[in-house]
């Protein structure tokens, strides 16, 4: 059986993209990919919504000039390793990669404790929108995040505004780009 992780990059000010939807201000400088890169060897299945999933798209397909770091190829191997839930209604599964990737038009929470409890380890759950129906009900046992040093003022937020929780932070790191990494678990 496997556990639930909400994964986010968010502002200061705690939003997942600005007022705009642009989150390009969140991309992650060598070291904070390479924190990225290691932990990704214990997810075994990632949940996401379309937006998210177009956007990770990138990862499955290699260029074939040398533009890509080592990291960049470790991360890119990871992830098509891993099994790939996309909650969408809009995509078909034309859309999606051929390979370890499952199209779920309504993701409910029965059936994302089924993905968990049949998971070999960690499912992370990617994306603020598809995230927010498991936070509420409690279904998530492992919150991490990264947060960058900006405020943008409004936006997506990372968490639903509507639900209260008691953390403990079970583990931390700054990065020298003045990010911060917030693992924390609930009471």
């Amino acid at each position: 059986m496997g556990t639930l992780c909400y994964t986010a990059t968010v502002s200061l000010d705690g939003y997942a993209a600005d007022a705009t939807g642009d989150f390009q201000w969140s991309a992650p400088g060598d070291e904070v990919f390479d924190f990225h890169v290691e932990r990704m060897g214990a997810v075994s299945t990632e949940v996401l919504g379309r937006n998210t999933y177009l956007l990770m798209k990138y990862w499955e397909a290699e260029p074939e000039d040398e533009s890509w770091s080592a990291a960049e190829h470790e991360f890119a191997r990871r992830w098509l390793s891993i099994e790939r839930v996309v909650a969408s209604s809009s995509l078909s599964p034309a859309d999606l990669s051929p390979e370890r990737t499952r199209l779920v038009p309504e993701l409910g929470l029965a059936e994302l404790r089924q993905i968990v409890e049949e998971a070999p380890g960690e499912v992370e759950i990617f994306g603020p929108t598809t995230a927010s129906p498991a936070i509420r009900a409690g279904m998530v046992t492992e919150f991490r995040f990264f947060v960058v040093p900006k405020i943008v003022g409004g936006g997506l937020s990372a968490l639903p505004g509507d639900t209260r929780l008691d953390l403990n932070l079970v583990e931390h790191r700054v990065f020298s780009d003045g990010a911060v990494y917030l693992h924390y678990r609930p009471r």
